[in-house]
């Protein structure tokens, strides 16, 4: 069993209010576990990565998941505060990313799994469907001091049911949309003076959202992409005084952004902007303030911003803010930084065993995914406690790495348990194995996946 250090327990001390205290305790086990083993992330190879295997109780182990008493959404609000602590100033932007993913599961008894669309095996000329559950995730966009671009860090996920499911199961359905205004009302009570940036992709675009983000208390600026069919509108003329009737909601119809594309009257700006991949990129743009318009709904003021690629290496696209002062270039920025919660999809595949999990009850489903996205964060924010400077960078005579990456974290945080363990020193600190072969085996611990 790792005997954790100081720095661990201050950091981890944070959600003890959470649980009850036999609870803490066995969640802190599960967690240790799950950092330190490989592949599938169920409770039993958690259980034997700390020496518990033979443990006649393991099933306490299990009703943290399936039966004890707690709260993810406490536990998302005491996340949050902490990775605000540990990386940002209390005067930073928060800036927050919105998106969803699927978590591919098959088995008769779980209930919630329904078919979606699988972007990760989806084509621009095949669209693949799956079976399984989907997760929309929150995360929070920090600097990390090793490592040049921004960090994606989940604090808050929620499953989502299919409109099917959720009748079937005789639940009340919430769309994606609809659990991203959820998301948003939630951290804005719990922040209630940040200053609140949100984005997401094409998905997320719609009226109500943006409704939202603008009637909030201290509004949040969102920004999403644009349809370039999307009806926009001019602002309302005063209505003349005498006149009987409501003040219009809107003015005249605008040309869509489809048309400006091709209009030689449309006057077009040059800017050099970072892109995906972390290269430069050249673009004309052009941009202005407009209401867009959904039947049904009330208009709402947005600035819209139309991108082509000089070289013509992209498609145009629109993209749009919810706060009208916004410049051009900043929402650009912003929508391109959205890309790090792609990143971190794939690496909580790749080193966290995401999709690998077996529970199968309704309760323990909706805690483990959550839970395992929060010990992504969890891994990056130890790591910075416990070298908040430099990472350790796996580097060999043959392969020279720049900059530190999730694995680097994890490596770190899992080298520093193992190290705590004292399992391999004797008393009088004389080593029970070569040196050489420690240093190897500990290397094959760390960076296993």
């Amino acid at each position: 069993m790792p005997t954790p250090s100081a720095e661990i327990i201050s950091v981890l001390s944070v959600f003890a209010v959470a649980f009850t205290v036999p609870t803490f305790a066995k969640a802190l086990t599960l967690l240790y576990g799950v950092i330190l083993a490989p592949g599938r992330r169920t409770v039993a190879s958690a259980l034997r990565m700390v020496g518990l295997a033979d443990d006649p109780h393991f099933t306490n182990y299990h009703r943290v998941l399936n039966r004890d008493h707690w709260s993810p959404m406490l536990l998302s609000k005491l996340l949050l505060a902490l990775i605000i602590r540990v990386f940002l100033t209390a005067d930073s932007i928060l800036a927050l990313l919105v998106d969803d993913t699927l978590e591919r599961r098959q088995g008769k008894e779980i209930r919630y799994k329904s078919r979606f669309h699988d972007a990760v095996l989806s084509t621009a000329y095949k669209v693949v469907t799956s079976m399984g559950l989907r997760w929309i995730c929150m995360a929070i966009l920090v600097p990390v001091p090793w490592s040049s671009r921004l960090w994606a860090l989940p604090f808050m996920v929620i499953l989502t049911l299919a409109p099917g499911t959720s009748a079937k199961l005789h639940k009340p359905h919430r769309t994606l949309v609809g659990w991203a205004e959820f998301m948003i009302e939630k951290v804005r009570r719990w922040q209630p003076e940040s200053q609140i940036i949100l984005t997401g992709d094409g998905g997320y675009a719609a009226v109500v959202l943006v409704q939202r983000c603008q009637r909030l208390k201290k509004p949040v600026c969102f920004i999403s992409r644009l349809r370039l069919d999307a009806v926009l509108h001019d602002f309302p003329s005063p209505k003349p005084k005498g006149k009987r009737g409501c003040q219009a909601k809107k003015g005249a119809l605008q040309s869509n952004l489809a048309h400006r594309l091709t209009d030689p009257a449309t006057l077009w700006e040059k800017a050099t902007i970072p892109w995906y991949g972390g290269y430069m990129k050249d673009i004309e743009f052009v941009s202005g303030v407009s209401l867009w318009y959904h039947r049904g709904l009330d208009p709402v003021s947005l600035r819209w911003v139309l991108v082509r690629a000089t070289d013509k290496s992209i498609k145009p696209a629109a993209f749009f803010c919810s706060d009208t002062e916004t410049a051009p270039l900043f929402i650009l920025n912003w929508f391109v930084s959205r890309w790090n919660i792609e990143v971190t999809f794939e690496e909580l595949r790749a080193y966290l065993g995401f999709e690998t999990q077996r529970q199968w009850s309704d309760r323990a489903i909706e805690r483990t995914t959550p839970c395992l996205f929060g010990i992504f964060s969890l891994i990056v924010i130890l790591a910075k406690t416990l070298h908040p400077h430099t990472l350790p960078i796996r580097q060999t005579a043959w392969y020279t790495k720049d900059e530190a990456t999730f694995s680097d974290a994890l490596a770190a945080v899992r080298r520093h348990l193992w190290d705590t363990t004292n399992r391999l020193l004797a008393c009088n600190d004389t080593l029970l194995i070569p040196r050489a072969a420690l240093f190897s085996l500990l290397e094959v611990a760390c960076y296993s996946v």
